[in-house]
């Protein structure tokens, strides 16, 4: 979903990027997960914290992605190899999201093979690969108009679903989504620590959607012939139009990560054209520079990071070192040993991502970019 070429590349979209996956595998990774900082944690249900911006950041740059891959393709012609390259993709991605479900495929402390049966079948990178899939099909077929009447429209349909769908209930039991995954996937293939409802669910994919064509929409633009200062100035103008409606939209449809509220989407779409439209202007137009390295080192090989940073911790998780976990033992010996367990915690999880720069870090410094 990068650019094609080097030149072409924009900084800040890679930062952007970077920081963004670097924030996901941050907050994925405490020493513990009983004691953490407030805005390392999600929101419990209704409302927001920074780490609730993450996922809807990265499906937002996925939709950016879309114009910049895909753009010359639809001025020279879609053939049947656009199609099949695009489900292809979003095959793979979804492959990936399930690989990480079924990591790593024992359970070698009951001594068993893992029980199909209770494989969550839906995740981040399903997410992904379904935004993907719906956004680039979009993109191919319709124009930019339509591409937000669909984006609005879809926003919509969500809203009406779950408010007369589920008689209004928007509680985590009670809530239309969760009843969908219920009715589907089944308790079996959901979220464990739900079980009600999946976080990456079926019918709440539908507002993700619009998330990712967002991005389109903004990536779209990013191509046009205006000029920086006008590009800038359109995502704050553009940025701060939406976090106002979505908090509007707060009232009568509460900012819900869990369930992906519509009032959601807008309210992070506009905190993403904000948040670009900032970096746009410090890196691409002043040219502050310098302090962006580790971020482009992570944006680049984002999905590398994300795959690779999941399998190492389930291994941290499984190896035994005595009678506690690899991870444990780290956390327990080299920084519960000289901090509060609330710092401590936190300082493992900046270790653990600084790890993955080093790791990235080879990997960037031979041009090796590991793309799907």
């Amino acid at each position: 979903m990068s650019e094609t070429t080097e030149q072409k590349r924009l900084i800040s979209l890679d930062v952007f990027r970077g920081m963004t996956i670097a924030g996901m595998v941050l907050v994925n990774n405490p020493g513990t997960w009983s004691t953490i900082y407030t805005p390392l944690k999600h929101a419990e249900w209704h409302g927001w914290t920074p780490t609730d911006m993450i996922f809807p950041f990265f499906v937002f740059i996925m939709g950016i992605a879309i114009p910049i891959a895909l753009g010359k393709r639809l001025e020279q012609g879609v053939t049947n190899d656009v199609y099949w390259k695009i489900i292809k993709r979003s095959l793979i991605i979804f492959g990936l999201g399930l690989f990480l479900a079924t990591f790593p495929f024992y359970n070698f402390t009951k001594g068993e093979w893992l029980d199909l049966s209770t494989v969550r079948i839906m995740g981040v990178l399903q997410r992904l690969a379904l935004c993907y899939l719906f956004s680039s099909f979009i993109f191919l077929w319709f124009n930019w108009k339509n591409q937000a009447y669909i984006a609005v429209i879809l926003l919509l349909l969500y809203w009406v679903l779950m408010l007369y769908g589920g008689n209004g209930d928007l509680s985590a039991a009670g809530n239309f989504s969760g009843y969908i995954d219920r009715l589907i996937l089944t308790e079996n293939h959901i979220w464990r620590s739900a079980k009600v409802y999946d976080p990456e669910g079926l019918l709440s994919t539908i507002p993700a959607i619009s998330s990712c064509l967002a991005g389109v929409l903004c990536g779209t633009f990013l191509k046009t012939n205006r000029n920086d200062y006008e590009k800038v100035s359109a995502f704050f103008f553009f940025g701060v139009s939406l976090i106002t409606i979505g908090w509007a939209w707060d009232f009568f449809f509460p900012i819900n990560k869990p369930i992906w509220t519509s009032s959601y989407v807008v309210f992070m779409a506009g905190q993403s054209l904000c948040f670009l439209g900032f970096c746009y202007w410090l890196i691409d137009i002043k040219g502050y520079k310098a302090w962006t390295k580790p971020f482009v080192i992570f944006g680049v090989n984002a999905l590398a990071l994300f795959v690779g940073s999941g399998v190492m911790a389930r291994l941290f998780g499984i190896i035994k070192v005595g009678d506690v976990s690899l991870q444990q033992f780290i956390f327990k010996n080299f920084f519960l040993s000289w901090a509060s367990e609330i710092n401590a915690s936190l300082a493992y999880a900046i270790w653990f991502i600084l790890l993955w720069l080093f790791l990235m870090w080879l990997l960037y410094r031979k041009k090796i970019y590991i793309k799907v």
